[in-house]
C-alpha cells in the first residue's frame, strides 16, 4: 500500500477566478475536500510541496492527510488541474474518506520473472494490453501497484485479469468480462501486424489493375488484326 502523505493547507475565505488567480501568484493552489456527507470545504495549500508529492509517482493513489487548523482530514485525490502551457498545478479536488469507505482507483501493473518466461527467452514480446488496473478497493488498503509474473509463459499465451491475485480489500472494477492484461507475441507477427497496412490494395487500385489488364488485351486483339 502506498504510504499516507500529509499536506498542511489552509481555509480560502474568498472563491471565484480572482480569488485562486491571487493565490496562485502568491505561490498557493486552490483546492476543494468534499464527499462523506458533509460539506465541501475550500481550502489552498504550497504549491512547492503538491509538487514535490506529485514527483513521488503515487500521489493519485495515496491517502492523503491535510493538515486544517491542527486537524487532520483523511482524503484522497480525485483530479489535478495542470497548466496546459507550464504544467503547474492550478486546482485539486481532493474526496473526503469516511470509515469503512470503498474507492475507485487506478493502480500500475508491474511484470517480474521475465527470465523465467519461455516465450520471452526464445525472443517473444511482452505486448502489454493494459498498463494499470481499475480497482475498487478499501480507502485504509489501496495497493502502490500490482505484480503480475510470467512464469512459465509461453508464445501466444496471454494474461487475463481472472488469473491476477489481487491484495486483500481490492476487486476488479470491471467485473463483465475477463479482460486480458497482457498477451506474449513472436516478433514477427508483429513486424507482420504493423507491415499490412502497406501491403493492402484498395478497391480503387483494383479496378484500375482490371482496366489495365482489359487494355493490354484489346492492344494485342489490334495488334493480331
Amino acid at each position: 500500500m502506498s504510504d499516507a502523505l500529509t499536506l498542511p493547507a489552509e481555509t480560502r475565505e474568498r472563491a471565484g477566478k480572482g480569488a485562486s488567480r491571487a493565490l496562485r501568484r502568491e505561490g498557493r493552489v486552490p483546492a476543494v475536500i468534499y464527499g462523506g456527507k458533509e460539506e465541501p470545504i475550500t481550502i489552498h495549500v504550497e504549491e512547492r510541496e503538491l509538487v514535490r508529492q506529485l514527483d513521488l509517482g503515487h500521489f493519485m493513489n495515496s491517502i492523503i492527510e491535510i493538515e486544517i487548523g491542527g486537524k487532520k482530514v483523511r482524503t484522497l485525490p480525485k483530479d489535478v488541474s495542470l497548466h496546459p502551457v507550464t504544467d503547474r498545478p492550478e486546482h485539486v479536488d481532493f474526496l473526503r474518506l469516511s470509515k469503512g469507505a470503498k474507492v475507485d482507483v487506478s493502480v500500475p501493473v508491474v511484470f517480474v520473472d521475465e527470465e523465467a518466461s519461455p516465450g520471452l527467452k526464445k525472443g517473444g514480446v511482452l505486448n502489454i494490453v493494459r498498463h494499470e488496473l481499475e480497482l475498487v478497493c478499501d480507502a485504509d488498503k489501496i495497493p502502490s501497484e500490482i505484480t503480475i509474473s510470467v512464469k512459465g509463459k509461453d508464445v501466444g499465451d496471454s494474461i487475463h485479469i481472472s488469473e491476477v491475485e489481487l491484495p486483500g480489500g481490492s476487486e476488479s472494477a470491471i467485473t463483465d468480462r475477463d479482460f486480458t492484461i497482457a498477451t506474449f507475441v513472436a516478433p514477427s507477427a508483429l513486424k507482420k501486424a504493423e507491415g499490412e497496412g502497406s501491403d493492402e490494395v484498395t478497391e480503387t487500385e483494383v479496378i484500375e489493375q482490371k482496366a489495365d489488364t482489359v487494355e493490354g488485351e484489346d492492344d494485342q486483339v489490334v495488334d493480331g488484326e
